[in-house]
């Protein structure tokens, strides 16, 4: 092969390189924008229902043991977030068995 021959061929490898790297950084980076993303509304939703079962143990909860409950109020709500996350967990992961199955 003459020497201008192999470099074009060269050059063209190269290319080709550098297009399926460029490539695989697009797809790493779109994979990593929608983690992030996800990651963001999930967190929002989370707070969400944070607030959500403070101002259920505030209404339902402090009325019965006064509004000097605060540790049992806390206890209240710890439990009630932990449920929540289990279950919600649990369900989640009987769904994506189901989805890998």
């Amino acid at each position: 092969m003459k020497p201008k021959e192999e470099a074009i061929t060269q050059g063209k490898g190269l290319h080709h390189k550098l297009k399926k790297e460029t490539e695989e950084l697009r797809k790493q980076f779109q994979a990593q924008l929608l983690k992030l993303v996800t990651s963001g509304f999930g967190l929002v939703a989370a707070l969400a229902w944070n607030e959500l079962i403070k101002e259920v143990v505030t209404i339902y909860i402090k009325p019965y043991f006064g509004e000097n409950s605060g540790l049992v109020s806390l206890l209240i709500y710890a439990l009630l977030v932990t449920f929540l996350a289990v279950l919600v967990t649990y369900q989640l992961s009987k769904l994506a068995g189901k989805e890998g199955g």
